[in-house]
């Protein structure tokens, strides 16, 4: 039996999920493997811009139109931490390279680039990530919890992050109003 493997996809919170850290998020995987999952939720922003961040690690931020970006609210593992999620992959000292264009770093390196030369440019901040052991997701899979479709990088960097989920959705051919709860039964 093939193992599955949703590294670089979007997971879809059911409806019916009422853990208050999923529900109605949408959340990107960043690694999938025998050890579990590693995912960022990418339509959840706190109240904290680029701008507030850099200043409470004592970073100079010198690029203007990303001082405005929100940060976001990645998961509830770990939430002191940062992690970037990035295009492209670049050079970072703790780089997850989840494809060939998207990475995901969690050292002060990337920060300071961005600050410094605001490259990459196209990223996305969160404090903490979400994360599953091995077997938990395919678990919460059998019991409908989640939906899942391949990601797309335009979600993730060229959209407004209200936008994310619904067009996440699209992809599906489903309207998040409509999307029933539970599984049919024949």
């Amino acid at each position: 039996m093939k193992r599955l493997n949703l590294t670089d996809h979007f997971l879809i919170a059911m409806p019916t999920m009422e853990d208050p850290y999923f529900s109605k998020s949408l959340i990107y995987i960043a690694e999938h493997n025998d050890q579990g999952a590693l995912g960022i939720i990418v339509n959840r922003p706190i109240n904290m811009t680029l701008a507030t961040l850099f200043e409470k690690i004592e970073v100079p931020i010198e690029s203007p139109e990303l001082a405005n970006l929100p940060v976001f609210f990645g998961g509830p593992v770990q939430t002191d931490r940062g992690f970037v999620l990035h295009r492209p992959v670049g050079a970072w000292q703790s780089t997850l390279a989840v494809t060939q264009e998207v990475g995901l770093t969690s050292s002060r390196d990337v920060l300071q680039a961005v600050a410094r030369d605001g490259e990459p440019h196209e990223i996305m901040v969160s404090l903490g990530y979400s994360g599953w052991g091995a077997g938990q997701l395919e678990n919460e899979l059998a019991q409908n919890a989640w939906l899942t479709v391949p990601a797309e990088p335009f979600i993730l960097f060229d959209l407004p992050c209200e936008e994310r989920l619904p067009s996440a959705m699209e992809m599906l051919g489903i309207d998040f109003i409509h999307l029933a709860g539970q599984a049919g039964h024949a």
